[in-house]
């Protein structure tokens, strides 16, 4: 099935109804067919030709899905960009993907516009919210000629999306996902999860694949989305009581802050049954807080952009093992492996590496870093790991974020989870900086609740009372908030650099 087909599929089983919700308003998805036809069209009258890559940079706002459709339909190939991204950014991957077109709005098209300058040839620039101009059109202006007739001979294996990774390590890179990839990670999401319809929340990031992949469930299962182009706790708890919303997806960073929030029990969210939590590990004492304050269930997940994304998850019916991202989703396999490859004993740390239709075939023009990720159909996915003896994944961290002190391994989730059952710490993060004397020591980066007040000494003896003496951080720093990425990842090679240059000072 290729994405353009979720939409067709939807209407003919489903019938009109408001498929999203914005400000206020609504669209249909005969509406969001409708624009998505006149948008392909007119993509085809403008010289966007099969294959051609169109960036789609903007928040969220029901002209992304329409944006996504219409590409799709026009048999051009989706990029999506986080709107946050700096000018120098958005021009590597402008020139990178060699993108024909861009789709943005006025909220970021002076950076967009900056990006664009010094490329070998200029996209057309397609803005969702000024008129028409001698340097771009608007988005409800580009027609063609006449109506849509799909005329597209892309295929279920044909690339569908280029998401460009964040970047962390250098120039961030193109993950391929086609068609197949998407639609088979949607469907068997909704097989695990026996997903039902109804309306949800569309506050992560539709620029993520997180947030694209829950827009193709909703196609698929035919159900509502309310769209936010940013994350405000008061207007999620007002649309959970508004529209009844049973379940959503979100990540940790928004789960904090709706348990953080002061006037939750202002509005009715007794509909709630359960979260679903990925893109970051979720505190195990964050999970509780959650379910006690909410008496919703939180179901934590694990994916990632090469497996389009979704592999494991938690589901109704099964055990939740807090700490656990649940079991692999239907028609995906993942297993275990050592540094030389062979799968390691139930309970025991590896790499895990994942296989199925949701894998990707590679990074876009990067056949180096392709081969050394995908081996013999595995993805290695640089996350350590373990499984226990019922299925259920544990991840213990980043492969590149493990600290080696004085020859012991110490992964930062372990610390991690300690300091967030501490009263008064709010978020966390144990990074690694250089030592002469241990090779590598460890630093906890701290956010204290507001109201609370706690020194160093008192955070390193509790640690001391419930971890190994090599557990214990040497140093907590303290930080008003932590640096995250646009879908709410701590950004721990930039907090290991601040506090390498704070510790160089000691």
């Amino acid at each position: 099935m290729r994405l353009s087909d979720l939409l067709e599929t939807n209407i003919s089983h489903f019938g009109e109804y408001p498929f999203l919700h914005f400000n206020e308003k609504q669209y249909s998805n005969i509406e969001c067919k409708m624009f998505a036809d006149q948008l392909a069209n007119g993509l085809r009258h403008h010289g966007i030709a099969e294959g051609d890559k169109v960036i789609v940079c903007m928040p969220n706002c029901p002209e992304v899905i329409f944006a996504y459709q219409g590409i799709t339909r026009a048999g051009a190939i989706i990029v999506p960009v986080m709107f946050t991204l700096h000018p120098k950014e958005l021009y590597y991957i402008a020139l990178n993907s060699g993108a024909t077109a861009v789709i943005t709005s006025s909220l970021v098209l002076v950076n967009v516009e900056k990006s664009l300058e010094g490329l070998p040839s200029q996209p057309l620039v397609i803005v969702v919210d000024q008129p028409s101009s001698e340097k771009r059109l608007n988005f409800y202006e580009v027609k063609g000629e006449g109506s849509f007739a799909s005329g597209s001979t892309r295929k279920d294996d044909d690339t569908a999306v280029i998401l460009y990774t964040s970047g962390t390590t250098g120039n961030p890179k193109g993950v391929q996902l086609t068609h197949k990839n998407l639609t088979s990670n949607a469907q068997n999401s909704i097989k695990h999860n026996d997903l039902e319809r109804g309306t949800t929340i569309g506050v992560l990031p539709l620029a993520h694949v997180y947030g694209l992949t829950i827009s193709n469930i909703c196609l698929s299962v035919g159900s509502s989305i309310v769209i936010f182009s940013t994350f405000d706790t008061r207007e999620v708890l007002k649309a959970i009581d508004k529209y009844k919303v049973k379940t959503f997806s979100a990540v940790p960073a928004m789960i904090h802050a709706l348990v953080s929030n002061p006037y939750a029990d202002q509005f009715n969210t007794s509909s709630l049954e359960s979260v679903s939590s990925g893109s970051a590990p979720l505190p195990v004492a964050l999970l509780h807080a959650f379910e006690k304050k909410f008496g919703a269930k939180v179901y934590e997940g694990y994916g990632l952009s090469e497996a389009a994304p979704i592999v494991t998850a938690h589901k109704d019916g099964i055990e939740i093992k807090p700490g656990s991202v649940g079991i692999p989703i239907p028609g995906v396999e993942v297993k275990i492996v050592a540094d030389n490859g062979d799968e390691v004993p139930c309970g025991e740390v590896g790499e895990l590496c994942v296989c199925g239709e949701n894998v990707t075939p590679g990074y876009y023009q990067n056949v180096e870093e392709s081969r050394r990720v995908l081996i013999d159909s595995w993805l290695h996915t640089g996350d350590m790991a373990r499984m226990d003896d019922e299925g259920y994944v544990y991840i213990v961290d980043r492969k590149k974020d493990l600290i080696i002190r004085g020859g012991f391994n110490v992964y930062p989730r372990d610390v991690e989870e300690i300091l967030n059952t501490h009263e008064t710490v709010s978020e966390v993060a144990v990074v690694g900086v250089p030592d002469e004397k241990m090779g590598e020591e460890m630093v906890a980066c701290v956010v204290v609740r507001p109201g609370s007040s706690v020194t160093e000494e008192e955070l390193i003896r509790y640690c001391q009372e419930h971890l190994a003496k090599n557990k214990t951080p040497r140093r907590i720093v303290f930080f008003e908030t932590l640096p995250r990425n646009g879908v709410g990842k701590i950004l721990k090679t930039h907090l290991r650099k601040t506090v390498t240059e704070i510790e160089m000072k000691y």
